[in-house]
């Protein structure tokens, strides 16, 4: 991850925050009280609770670092408070519809809380970057794996 600053919306800092707070606070006590417990048992070598215990343990801390590193470089940005409606901007949802008529509904968010399955696009994703700016009834060009694809702004939509 660059280190750069890295827009967030509230909800998804919240949620990185309680994934900090679960792992740090409930599974590594958890997992460092099997460790130690096993580790009291004698002959670690075989000691499938301490070996996997220890391996668990890594994994936690990889990923707790993980989080305080983006919870360090995230800004978070309130997407209800955007003064410009008219504009795709941060937290925006839009709605695209292709040369077919086909209509799609994005929500442009952090790169950290995105999830193409669920209509949330990454900040810094092709889609996002094109969409950056536009107006209603703008036509915006993304360049795809397939090819370019060319989508018209139906919609621009904040919450409240």
């Amino acid at each position: 991850m660059s280190e750069r600053t890295n827009p967030i919306t509230p909800q998804g800092f919240a949620s990185l925050r309680a994934e900090y707070e679960q792992l740090f606070a409930v599974e590594r006590p958890k997992v460092v009280e099997i460790v130690s417990w096993a580790a009291g048992n004698g002959d670690r070598s075989e000691n499938g609770d301490y070996i996997y215990g220890r391996q668990r343990l890594r994994e936690i801390d990889r990923k707790l670092g993980r989080l305080s590193k983006q919870m360090k470089f995230a800004k978070v940005i309130d997407p209800s408070h955007q003064d410009d409606r008219s504009q795709v901007y941060f937290g925006s949802t839009v709605v695209l519809a292709d040369e077919d008529d086909n209509q799609r509904s994005v929500t442009i968010v952090g790169d950290d809380e995105a999830d193409a399955t669920a209509g949330r696009i990454g900040w810094n994703s092709p889609l996002a970057k094109a969409l950056r700016g536009a107006r209603l009834g703008d036509l915006r060009t993304v360049q795809l794996p397939s090819g370019p694809k060319e989508w018209e702004i139906v919609g621009i939509s904040y919450p409240d």
